[in-house]
């Protein structure tokens, strides 16, 4: 019996020890899955932190990606635009174009008729001239405007100063060395482009008496004469306003008005008006363009045979006309006619030797040929023959001088071709021929003159 209860005693003993055990580890077991909930949820939260920045990071980079799209469309578009048609100007953005060309000329003359210290006179002669521009236009779609802007410098005369001629040899020679605004103006397109107002600084050679063969001395014609008529008296580049009316497709009603001075100071005063109609045409599906001007100039003129008078006014008339004869060949004629009875004693240009003339009639009439039928289509030649006849009351107001005033008319030939040599560079042999040089009233020598150069012109 005392052995039934020490068994007894014995199992109640390690029953109890066995379920502290088991108690105290269960305690600790908790213990331990206490903390790694708390370990999961820790880690859960910077799963979901870790989410929401890589969202975050992908949005991020997904809107880089759009920039970086829009920069390499950009990039793409301006490497595009890199690739126009040389000479033309570059589109920088959308409506801003950007030009830019330079024009170098050398020419010799034979037998110059003009020479302040007399060591050239009747001698040969070789000089050399560059002029550059830089054009900035700007396009206002949503207006129906534009702007323009050009920049201009040179230097040398070319032979110019050693010839004295009633139209003389190399209209590209600019003699500035600085850099100057010669052009600035706004124009406004209005009723559906019938209408067009132009206003600022202009040049007025751009809009009257133009010529599709024989209106740029950088790629054309060079000398003045077949540049622009001789008898209109075109004020300088100047503050001036320009109306254009197109009522149908085939005819342009353009009229000007001008200061004659450039220092834009009392632009009321000294007024160049001048009105033109042009008809295009399409003879036998081929254009052409007939011009009709008229022109006055109230700038103080001097009458020739009562020089008290000196408060004239001058005019006249003109015709400007082009018109293509098959694919590769254009003709053009031009005729002018001014008041003979004054002369401006300031002239836009004067005679190198500085004495006061003026013209009563000019024409000239050329031939342009393009290059195809010798294998040379971007290539050109050109053919043009003109005269300049002084007034008859400058030559009446000459006839009392020792010698007497012949005032003959003045002759001139002129023929080019124009070397495509490749998309920025051409270059131009140009020959000119001047016969009666200055009416035959500045030299003893009777002979013609001469003149032959070369022309470079480099388009960016």
């Amino acid at each position: 019996m005392a052995a039934s209860k020490k068994v007894a005693l014995f199992f109640v003993v390690f029953t109890f020890f066995c379920s502290v055990y088991v108690f105290a580890d269960d305690a600790l077991i908790m213990n331990e899955i206490n903390q790694l909930k708390e370990r999961i949820a820790s880690l859960e939260k910077r799963v979901l932190d870790q989410d929401k920045y890589i969202i975050k990071q992908d949005l991020t980079v997904s809107s880089q990606q759009k920039v970086i799209s829009g920069y390499e469309s950009k990039l793409s578009q301006f490497e595009e635009k890199l690739k126009r048609v040389p000479g033309e100007p570059m589109q920088l953005m959308e409506g801003l174009e950007l030009g830019a060309g330079a024009t170098m000329i050398v020419q010799g003359a034979t037998n110059t008729n003009y020479a302040p210290d007399g060591e050239t006179l009747k001698k040969n002669r070789t000089d050399g001239s560059y002029t550059a521009d830089i054009t900035l236009a700007k396009e206002f779609k949503e207006f129906n405007s534009r702007a323009f802007l050009h920049l201009e410098g040179g230097q040398g005369s070319g032979v110019e100063d050693n010839l004295t001629l009633y139209s003389n040899v190399n209209r590209d020679a600019d003699d500035h060395e600085s850099v100057r605004l010669t052009e600035i103006w706004y124009e406004q397109g209005l009723f559906g482009d019938r209408v067009a107002l132009t206003f600022g600084k202009l040049d007025p050679t751009a809009y009257f008496d133009q010529s599709e063969i024989a209106n740029d001395e950088t790629t054309q014609f060079l000398g003045r004469i077949f540049r622009n008529s001789p008898t209109l008296e075109f004020p300088d580049n100047a503050p001036g306003i320009r109306a254009a009316y197109m009522p149908k497709e085939w005819i342009e009603i353009g009229y000007g008005l001008f200061n004659t001075k450039t220092s834009w100071e009392k632009i009321d005063n000294n007024l160049f008006n001048i009105g033109q109609v042009c008809f295009k045409t399409k003879f036998f599906d081929l254009a052409g363009n007939y011009r009709l001007y008229g022109w006055s100039n109230n700038a103080y003129h001097t009458k020739w045979l009562d020089d008290t008078k000196t408060k004239e006014t001058s005019y006249g008339f003109g015709l400007s006309f082009d018109q293509k004869a098959n694919e590769i060949t254009t003709a053009f004629l031009r005729y002018g006619w001014q008041n003979p009875q004054v002369y401006n004693p300031d002239p836009v240009v004067p005679a190198s030797n500085s004495e006061n003339y003026s013209l009563e009639h000019s024409w000239s009439a050329g031939v342009q040929l393009e290059g195809k039928p010798w294998g040379r289509e971007k290539d050109v030649v050109a053919f043009a023959v003109g005269q300049v006849f002084p007034s008859g009351d400058y030559k009446k107001a000459g006839e009392l001088l020792d010698p007497a005033r012949k005032a003959e008319a003045e002759g001139h030939i002129e023929a080019y071709y124009r070397i495509h040599i490749n998309d920025h560079l051409s270059l131009s042999p140009d020959f000119q021929y001047i016969w009666n040089p200055f009416g035959n009233d500045v030299s003893e020598d009777a002979n013609g003159i001469f003149v032959g150069g070369m022309r470079a012109q480099v388009d960016f």
